[in-house]
Formats: structure tokens, sequence, C-alpha cells
């Protein structure tokens, strides 16, 4: 319908892979390319990925980052430099860094981000992996903001693939508290919520509005979240597109 209109966004949909192939991601850039931002290869999928070079040929003018916790691993046997020349090697541009797995003292990953930084755009992550770890709200803000001043883009608020540590509670729900607190402390351009499930996104979409940033989002989730950015789905059409109030959190 040429008449109708919606309202544009500039949120970042930064969109996780847990072992497409290259065919699968031929089909879902031809679906919904215009909508992701980022792509993430989870984990440690991108080491055992087979046809990888091939992969990333498809995703050409698509950033990707290879998951936090492969980072994680590579620290803990002492192999950063050889990480590094691979990442040169796959032409990637954008490395993400972690301490969700590992115990990493604070400085030697504020010193990872700004020595990673100096060659590759950064993505921070922030939060435990463990569901059964709970940081005091003036932790993560600490946090956050002493990555973000070693030279983060931006920093990854932890919820895992399944929206259950982190900024989530074991059961899948939400933080609320704690989110507040982090949005109230650090602008919310310098983030990236992790939102794997619906009902999160749209969550976060009435909370901040359609330009928020949101990680973690499968695939398939690609369009079901560009409705709730724009208002066309249930879940935030009043919020979004007829302009109506926030909905109670």
């Amino acid at each position: 319908m040429r008449d109708f209109e919606t309202q544009p966004h500039d949120g970042i949909t930064h969109v996780i892979d847990k072992g497409l192939g290259p065919r699968a991601w031929e089909d879902v850039l031809e679906t919904c390319g215009d909508y992701i931002t980022l792509v993430k290869l989870g984990w440690g999928t991108a080491y055992v990925t087979p046809n990888l070079e091939r992969k990333l040929e498809v995703l050409k003018g698509k950033p990707v980052v290879i998951g936090g916790t492969f980072l994680e691993a590579v620290i803990s046997q002492d192999k950063v430099d050889e990480y590094k020349r691979w990442l040169a090697d796959l032409g990637l541009t954008h490395v993400e860094i972690s301490d969700g797995v590992i115990d990493l003292p604070r400085e030697r990953k504020l010193e990872l981000i700004a020595d990673f930084a100096r060659d590759f755009t950064v993505l921070s992550e922030v939060g435990s992996k463990d569901a059964d770890v709970v940081y005091a709200p003036y932790q993560w803000v600490a946090w956050i903001k002493e990555e973000l001043e070693a030279g983060a883009w931006k920093v990854i608020t932890e919820g895992r693939e399944s929206g259950s540590a982190g900024i989530y509670r074991p059961g899948g729900e939400m933080r609320t508290g704690l989110v507040d607190e982090i949005a109230h402390e650090i602008a919310v351009e310098d983030l990236i919520f992790e939102a794997p499930t619906k009902g999160s996104q749209a969550w976060f979409v009435r909370e901040f509005g359609p330009s928020v940033n949101l990680g973690n989002i499968p695939p398939e989730e690609v369009i079901p979240l560009e409705t709730l950015r724009l208002g066309l789905r249930a879940d935030t059409l009043k919020e979004v597109l007829l302009g109506g109030d926030r909905a109670a959190t």
C-alpha cells in the first residue's frame, strides 16, 4: 500500500547465527537483509564451520563478528595474537570481547578492549552466562562505563541465546529494575540488549522506542522484530504506530 506510512528507525538488529550454511544465508538476506545490521557467528561455531570462507563471501557487506565465548577460549590458551591474525585473514573488522565464562581480571579485559580497538570495531559484553551469578546494578553500570571508555563501540548486555541469564532471570523473566538502572546511567544508543524472544523484543521497543539496539536475534525473527519496531504487531501497535503511552512495565 503506497499510502500507508510508518516511522523510520535506526535501531541495530544484531543477528545470531548458530551454523547456517551459505545457501540458507542467501535466502535470509534476500528476504530480510535490509533489516540486519550485523551478524554474530555464535560462540565457537565459526571454528568448526568447514565452508566458513564461502559463508563469509555470502555475508559480504554485513559486518560479521565471532562470538565472545570463542575469544575466551583463545585467551585461556594464550593465543590472542594468532586470533588477531585469523580475524584479519578472514577479512573481519569487528570483534566481541566478553568474560561471561572465564575469570578474566577487569584490568586484562580493559587492556584487550583497548588493544583490539586499534584495529577492530569492538563490541564488549557485560554479564555472566551462569544464570546463578547475579551482579548488582551499580556493578553493571561501572563496568559498562569502563568498557566504553576503553574503546568499545557498543556494550552488549548478556542474555544468552535462550534469554535465561544476565539481564534475565533463569525462568526468562526480565530483570526490569536492572535494565532501568543501566539505562538511567548509560546512553541507550551505546548499548545492545540481547533479546532472543518476542516478549523481550516487544518489551524493549515499548520501553525505549523502535530505535533500541537489540542482539541475539534469530534469523527467522528478523522480520517479526521489524514489525515490532514499526508498530505492525499487536504487542507494539498502540505505542509505536498510534503514538500511545508506554506500556506498563
